[in-house]
């Protein structure tokens, strides 16, 4: 059961997520894991089980249609997201671990997953047959600092398991931007203002690939870039969806 990460000092001379079917679980250390992590701390992970099928918000189960009131309003470029955790414990702790530390170990269990929930997902609502993997581009410099993008290492898991092509590169960061981290969903358009260029033709249909969708102003404005470029079907397809501000306080 997870009652909170691990240090990496505790991992220190063990086997973690080393190999599918070996080693132990990232959250809980426990020797009976799976690509990373048991089964009792796999059923933690928090389900997006009724987000908006345009923008992957989470919503209430009673929630009909299943659209959120701002994608009703002002809908996206996308078409829609596939989005199947919620970024709240544990998976916001997972993914910082990998995003910002580089622990691959902590990456590795949620690709994993995610890969299979896009195959099921896939089955029950099929994208177009020509559809390529679009990874969400870092600046250099910050890639520079990382050490790696987490949106290519994510495509490059996906594309691995389903069989699809990967465009890295196709569109990028003309300009290095304040961290979203802490910005409003105005703010975040504001600071994307002429970010994103495209570098060549794209092809017609497109799942942008990333980490988290926060507010989806970043996945608004690549979409958007991407459309006038010439791609015709755009989806969003991300590891976890921020839900709505205050929905689960206290």
């Amino acid at each position: 059961m997870i009652k909170g990460l691990p240090p990496l000092s505790t991992l220190i001379g063990l086997k973690v997520n080393s190999r599918p079917t070996a080693g132990r679980c990232v959250a809980c250390l426990d020797t009976n894991a799976f690509n990373g992590l048991c089964t009792p701390c796999r059923l933690e992970l928090p389900v997006n089980r009724f987000g908006c099928r345009r923008c992957g918000l989470p919503l209430p189960e009673s929630a009909m249609p299943r659209s959120c009131g701002e994608c009703l309003l002002d809908p996206p470029p996308f078409i829609r997201a596939r989005i199947p955790w919620q970024y709240r414990f544990p998976v916001d702790g997972m993914i910082g671990r990998y995003k910002y530390r580089g622990d691959r170990k902590f990456g590795r269990p949620l690709i994993e997953d995610f890969s299979r929930f896009l195959e099921q997902d896939l089955r029950e609502e099929p994208s177009p047959e020509t559809l390529a993997l679009v990874p969400a581009p870092m600046h250099p410099g910050r890639r520079r600092q990382r050490g790696f993008n987490h949106a290519d290492d994510i495509a490059e898991g996906l594309a691995k398991h389903l069989t699809l092509p990967i465009h890295a590169g196709l569109i990028r960061r003309a300009r290095r931007t304040t961290p979203q981290r802490a910005l409003t969903r105005a703010q975040r358009l504001d600071n994307l203002r002429d970010v994103f260029e495209v570098s060549h033709e794209p092809p017609s249909d497109i799942a942008i690939v990333d980490d988290v969708v926060t507010t989806g102003a970043t996945a608004r404005v690549m979409a958007a870039n991407l459309l006038e470029a010439g791609a015709r079907h755009v989806e969003i397809w991300a590891l976890a969806r921020t839900p709505a501000q205050g929905q689960y306080d206290g």
